[in-house]
């Protein structure tokens, strides 16, 4: 079982990104043995021309929520998307959304993780499934994870 300490470290490396740290700046990570979740407020900076969340955030947070649902359990190297797949079901265009992301299977290397996105009022706006894999960089070579 990976401790609370590793925890605290991935959400360190999370919000070290440039990404984050830069363009996704009210973004929160919270990790749970096999789960992920995380939240953000919507903001007009993520819509496109029809005025309201760009795909590229719904599959950012979805992402990013079955990445370290996946990592909570790999503790010696860095993890990284072979394929992710999302499904938009609706428009989101205020409030706060959240990616609760989950485990569905693990092998030494190779893992699957499923996630769902909710508005505010707690409706699935979308949903994703992703293989992932362990990488050869040791986790304490990535940037933030300290």
């Amino acid at each position: 079982m990976v401790h609370q300490a590793h925890y605290t470290k991935l959400q360190n490396m999370y919000v070290s990104g440039l990404i984050n740290k830069e363009l996704y700046d009210s973004a929160h990570l919270e990790i749970t043995d096999e789960k992920a979740e995380i939240s953000m407020l919507v903001e007009p900076k993520y819509f496109h021309a029809g005025n309201s969340l760009h795909g590229s955030v719904y599959f950012k947070m979805l992402d990013d929520a079955a990445y370290f649902a996946v990592h909570s359990i790999v503790s010696d190297s860095f993890v990284y998307t072979t394929s992710f797949n999302i499904q938009i079901l609706r428009p989101v265009k205020v409030g706060r959304i959240r990616a609760v992301g989950e485990l569905k299977f693990k092998s030494k290397h190779l893992f699957i993780a499923d996630a769902v996105l909710y508005d505010e009022k707690n409706r699935e706006v979308a949903r994703g499934s992703g293989t992932f894999m362990k990488s050869k960089m040791s986790l304490n070579e990535t940037m933030g994870y300290k």
